[in-house]
């Protein structure tokens, strides 16, 4: 069958697209649109759909709309209740539930030829399970946690796969949120909620969880696999900041607790919910299992032995799981998901073509990781573009700045770069086989999910990718499905005698993340990066800003400078 999958509703507006329970492509409507996360989740917003990601999906498989079987939408809005019979104060929510009621006459407005009769609503939390437990490797028999702001009618889901079955076990309803909890928080810190509850769980390192206590009046686990999560009094605890004042030790204490509380919660139902499966794994999904300090403890902590979280994590997931929930439905035998590296990407002769428009200079050097791997090792900031871009908010290889990580100065100059805030870590990459020797935590950790203890005689080392708590948020390299990667890896480390590369997104503050070539040529010339890997070729800073055309293709001078 051919399934496309379509998230819409609250944010992050994503397609994704199955061929007989296959992936065949995935993307979000922010690499299209350039809007961050697609749109803000306000009720007049709902009505949006992914009209450029959905399009994207069908040119990529040679298909019509009118060829698709179904089209999976990751809401249901006949299970849903009014917002203020949830607790919930939205007056503005029914606008969502008449958009959802309408939207097969939108998706034929925005893909003509569709039938508007092939379009199936599927549960918010089930799209969500289905994302992890049928795309994860080896996850036959296994256990699903979701846990996210809000769905129709709940906030998080126990479910259990077996086979093509996906069973749901518990529900926690509204208004009891841990995601909107930490939503509010968000806000309450001066950053903006429903996108940067990552720069929370970044704070919390610099707190102390003094306000533990006070917390768990508001937030804690019932003990029958839900939860209490509503109501803190948040300006008790601390004053609010505002967008633009620097943050206090009463704000990074309270980040601290909150992902404290939120971390035994999670503890809880994970217990919960093995006792009543006894499985072996146990797969995440939902906006909260994006918390990769939390989703460490889970594992560290947990009584599961192997824990798999969703790439995509966050509502775009949804359109890949209820895809992949409808496929395993009709018959289909759904295929865990090939990786996180499902959307766009250029052949060596559009890069070309696009470069000697742009009429900058370049080159095609014998190997394009070899000449990243001496630039950093001379310590150049590097835009990497390579391949299919990545599905999800992760940078994984394919649209990423790299850095040494041997100079601690690299964190500040990195956020510098990207106009972040100076407490925000970046990431460390690593070759698989090299990981154990020098981090402690879930390994494999292909999707940056996951937080790692910086083993003591390696933090020195490799000072700009340890957070100030000791650890680093890691990605493994395994050559088999990320051989370029690979090379640079190698190379660098026969280099410098470091086996570890700085990986963050290849974007600046606010902005999506890079995913076309234009894009990226922008960004490298408004951002101070030395070297623009794209595809075979070299865009080098110098070059740029002291020749005056472009070069064309051809091996490099020796030296990655000239």
């Amino acid at each position: 069958m051919r399934i496309l999958g379509i998230n819409a509703l609250f944010h992050d507006p994503a397609a994704a697209l199955l061929v007989d329970g296959r992936t065949v492509a995935a993307a979000e409507e922010e690499r299209f649109s350039r809007r961050k996360h697609g749109k803000r989740p306000v009720p007049f917003s709902a009505w949006e759909l992914p009209e450029q990601a959905a399009a994207w999906c069908l040119k990529r498989a040679g298909l019509r709309p009118q060829d698709l079987d179904a089209v999976a939408y990751s809401f249901d809005p006949s299970l849903a209740r009014p917002a203020a019979d949830m607790g919930l104060d939205d007056p503005w929510d029914h606008l969502r539930l008449t958009y959802a009621r309408e939207v097969p006459g939108f998706l034929r407005t925005a893909l003509p030829g569709l039938d508007p009769a092939v379009v199936r609503f599927v549960p918010h939390h089930m799209a969500h399970a289905a994302s992890a437990a049928f795309a994860a490797d080896d996850a036959d028999g296994s256990s699903v946690l979701v846990l996210d702001g809000r769905g129709e009618r709940s906030s998080h889901l126990a479910a259990r796969r077996t086979g093509s079955r996906l069973d749901a076990l518990f529900a926690q309803e509204l208004p009891h949120s841990l995601g909107l909890v930490y939503e509010e928080l968000t806000a309450h810190l001066g950053f903006l909620r429903s996108s940067d509850e990552f720069k929370v769980m970044a704070l919390a390192s610099y707190g102390r969880p003094r306000m533990l206590s006070e917390l768990r009046r508001y937030v804690h686990p019932t003990g029958d696999g839900g939860f209490r999560a509503t109501g803190v009094p948040w300006h008790e605890l601390c004053s609010p900041r505002g967008p633009d004042e620097p943050w206090t030790q009463d704000h990074a204490d309270v980040a601290a607790s909150a992902q404290a509380v939120l971390e035994e919660t999670l503890l809880d139902l994970v217990r919960w919910l093995h006792g009543r499966t006894g499985d072996s794994v146990l797969t995440l999904a939902g906006g909260v299992a994006l918390n990769c300090v939390a989703n460490s403890r889970i594992a560290r902590e947990g009584p599961f032995s192997r824990v798999w979280v969703q790439p995509a994590a966050g509502d775009a997931g949804t359109a890949l799981g209820g895809a992949l929930l409808l496929a395993a439905g009709q018959g289909d035998d759904p295929a865990p998901m090939p990786g996180a590296d499902l959307g766009r990407d250029w052949t060596d002769a559009e890069l070309e073509g696009i470069l000697k428009t742009a009429a900058v200079p370049f080159d095609r050097p014998p190997d394009i990781a070899a000449t990243v791997a001496r630039a950093l090792a001379d310590n150049a900031v590097v835009a990497w573009f390579q391949g299919r871009s990545e599905y999800g908010p992760r940078a994984l290889g394919h649209r990423s700045l790299l850095a040494h990580p041997g100079h601690a100065g690299n964190l500040e100059r990195l956020n510098d770069v990207k106009g972040r805030e100076q407490f925000r870590p970046v990431a460390p990459m690593v070759l698989a086989d090299r990981a154990a020797g020098i981090f402690e935590g879930p390994l494999p950790s292909p999707h940056m999910l996951f937080v790692h203890d910086v083993h003591p005689a390696w933090r020195e080392r490799i000072p700009a990718v340890v957070h100030v708590d000791g650890t680093a948020r890691i990605q493994t390299v395994d050559p088999a499905a990320e051989p370029l990667v690979a090379r640079m890896l190698t190379e660098f480390e026969r280099l410098t005698g470091l086996p570890v590369v700085v990986n963050t997104s290849l974007n600046t503050a606010g902005r999506p993340m890079v995913d076309e070539p234009r894009e990226a040529l922008e960004c490298f010339g408004s951002s101070p990066v030395d070297l623009l890997a794209i595809g075979p070729y070299a865009v080098r800073r110098g070059a740029l800003f002291h020749s005056g055309s472009a070069v064309a293709s051809g091996p490099a001078d020796e030296g990655w400078l000239r």
